[in-house]
């Protein structure tokens, strides 16, 4: 990509360079059309600077898009590698060693979760792909999504604090209903909600509520983690964008998350903004109208 601009530069200049030389011939070899030529030129230059910048504009979104695609990648190997690999010791424990009934149940449980890691994340990359491919049709119907958001949060809840673990502490109005795709809202909440844990640090507590108010359905998920500044906020639901530098980011993540629960939640009529929490974080408020 650098050679790209370095091409393109070097013929922008030759092209100006050509342009300024035969308009100075010209303007050397009839002198008294020399305002109609300078009047000619500077549109022929203006127009040529702008069609420049455009051109420019496209081929660094591209160079951008391609950087996230070569991240996303690397991102998505490690994703995959690490609960594989952790899946793979806890088998070959249980193989090789004489555990106890309650060793063995308690290893079967930590290999089953990280199966579901794995399981959620190829769900995020097949759904992104239907949608990116306008082939998925996201299905409507009635259903209660209480009982949804209390299925996941009990799915994700750790009870113990140990290491980086989090306590998710839900409030959740029962009985709520609402018409949309269950399969792609799963995804919606799943997202949010690991999003939240992600980025939390060791220990802190993750909320998620879900109430109805003045015939609306709102659904928040708040986190006390590294917050999101004002300049991503408007980002961070563009495909592979993950907050903070490739460089200094210490989380996991393919960057596919939010950009599914954009595009859901679109698909649903339903908004989403992200909120400063105080004193740290972010919340995610969801409202379905």
């Amino acid at each position: 990509m650098r050679r790209t601009f370095v091409i393109f530069y070097a013929l922008i200049t030759y092209a100006l360079a050509e342009l300024i030389w035969w308009g100075y011939l010209l303007a050397k070899h009839m002198p008294s059309d020399i305002g109609m030529i300078m009047g000619e030129g500077s549109v022929f230059i203006f127009v040529f600077f702008v069609g420049a910048y455009s051109l420019h504009k496209s081929i660094n979104k591209e160079r951008k898009l391609q950087e996230q695609k070569k991240n996303f990648l690397l991102s998505v190997t490690h994703e995959l590698k690490s609960p594989l690999a952790s899946i793979k010791i806890l088998l070959q424990t249980i193989q090789k060693r004489d555990l106890s009934k309650e060793q063995t149940l308690n290893f079967i449980g930590k290999a089953l979760m990280d199966i579901e890691r794995l399981d959620d994340m190829v769900e995020n990359m097949l759904l992104a792909s239907k949608i990116d491919n306008r082939s998925y049709s996201f299905p409507k119907d009635k259903f209660n999504l209480s009982v949804l958001v209390d299925s996941i949060v009990n799915r994700l809840q750790i009870t113990k604090c140990e290491g980086t673990q989090q306590i998710i502490d839900a409030e959740i109005e029962p009985k709520i209903e609402i018409t949309g795709d269950k399969f792609a809202l799963t995804s919606v909440v799943t997202n949010l909600v690991e999003n939240a844990i992600k980025y939390s640090g060791p220990c802190e507590t993750v909320g998620v509520k879900l109430f109805s108010k003045e015939g609306k359905v709102f659904l928040e998920v708040a986190d006390h983690g590294i917050g999101i500044s004002d300049h991503e906020k408007n980002r961070i639901f563009d495909k592979f964008y993950r907050v903070g530098s490739e460089d200094t980011r210490n989380t996991k993540g393919t960057g596919l998350g939010l950009y599914i629960v954009k595009e859901v939640l679109d698909k649903h009529r339903a908004s989403i903004k992200v909120k400063d929490n105080r004193p740290a974080g972010s919340i995610f408020e969801v409202v379905f109208e």
